[in-house]
């Protein structure tokens, strides 16, 4: 027996995983809305910035692995769609400074990568001297770069999905205060504000690392987690710029230290994808005492010669991490009415092709291999994420 979907949908939050989302399920017939407390792109979501890692590299986890692998060709994809390179395939340097013969996220990457038919180029202290001159190879002696990889400019996508949206038919209502979903005897019946309340059949909280501070029963299971950003401007760029600079993780298993080679404005991206420290997502942002020494102590060891760039901007991102590192999307069952798309422990923004589809087949309670790694699901003390730095 064939059970009629809902026809309307109130999603909150503008970033990767609401607008695709709102536009695969509009391309599905269902009248969709979406609101955000801020404008799109939110300059304080984790959506924004001037850029985002795409890799394919996930040691050997082979769901994350295809996942970064289809994604990557419909990156490809939206370049020739939209007739504008936001995403840049300019290769992923992976650095270590032991041997790929010791298990780790590097050599998990490489060995699972090679086993899957993937061309990769095996980068010694010496090869990493000869091609990557930046790099200090008397520190990094083992790696590889994959080819197939780089970045994207992540706020211009966020604005040239905003404008599809709205070519499509949702509408968008931004800079909302105090946006949050509306219980009524248990039952999530819509959004409400400051100033207006909104219905609809079904409602997706999509809010990243404001999730957890708007239904605070998730609080267990997902929190706000602050990572700084780093943008240097050196005076002459070449030298950081593909292909002797791409986008790089200098041991990034054990250290969470990544960055990109400079854009056109010249700005060096550093960051580092460590364990972070909890925050409320509504509270002031803030770099730590000795931040920026503690960046220039990385850059005086790694890149030598970026160390005494000026510091153009900083940022402080905030991931919404769950406690093992995979995504929450799933109903709510707390809440009939309520979807929850959230948790993106600081790596999805590189799956944003795929994100809509996924979360579209789960409000649709439709089969999606892909979802059942992202249920709600009892605690546990794993991590699923292996470029994360556990120190």
């Amino acid at each position: 027996m064939n059970v009629p979907q809902p026809s309307t949908l109130l999603i909150l939050g503008g970033g990767c995983f609401g607008l695709t989302a709102a536009l695969e399920l509009r391309a599905r017939g269902w009248q969709v809305t979406v609101i955000d407390q801020g404008s799109i792109p939110h300059p304080d979501a984790a959506s924004t910035d001037i850029s985002k890692v795409v890799r394919m590299d996930y040691a050997q986890d082979e769901q994350h692995t295809a996942m970064g692998e289809r994604s990557i060709q419909r990156w490809r994809e939206w370049n020739a769609r939209w007739g504008e390179e936001l995403y840049h395939e300019v290769g992923f340097l992976v650095m270590s400074r032991h041997s790929l013969q010791e298990v780790g996220f590097e050599h998990d990457s490489h060995a699972f990568l090679s086993k899957r038919g993937h061309s990769l180029h095996r980068t010694s202290a010496a090869r990493l001297c000869e091609l990557h001159p930046a790099w200090n190879h008397a520190v990094y002696q083992d790696g590889y770069l994959n080819p197939v990889g780089g970045w994207v400019e992540s706020g211009r996508v966020i604005a040239r999905l905003a404008a599809e949206a709205r070519a499509a038919g949702i509408n968008i209502v931004e800079n909302v205060a105090q946006a949050r979903p509306l219980l009524e005897g248990g039952r999530c019946t819509g959004i409400t504000s400051a100033h207006q309340a909104w219905h609809a059949d079904a409602v997706l909280v999509a809010a990243g690392a404001w999730t957890p501070t708007l239904l605070p029963h998730l609080q267990d299971v997902m929190w706000a987690t602050a990572q700084t950003v780093f943008h240097f401007k050196p005076q002459d760029p070449r030298p950081f710029t593909p292909p002797q600079f791409p986008v790089w993780g200098a041991d990034i298993g054990r250290t969470g230290w990544y960055g990109f080679p400079a854009n056109a404005d010249g700005l060096v991206k550093v960051a580092n994808h460590g364990p972070g420290r909890r925050v409320d997502a509504r509270a002031p942002r803030s770099l730590p005492p000795g931040e920026e020494e503690r960046y220039r102590a990385f850059l005086c060891e790694t890149f030598p010669s970026l160390a005494g760039a000026p510091l153009h901007a900083t940022r402080v991102c905030l991931y919404c991490d769950t406690f093992d590192g995979a995504f929450w999307i799933d109903h709510d069952p707390a809440h009939p009415g309520l979807i929850i798309a959230a948790g993106d422990s600081g790596h999805a923004f590189k799956f944003t092709p795929v994100l809509g589809e996924l979360i579209a087949d789960v409000v649709e309670r439709k089969p999606n291999p892909w979802a059942s790694r992202y249920r709600r699901r009892e605690k546990t003390t794993t991590s699923s994420d292996g470029a994360r730095a556990a120190s």
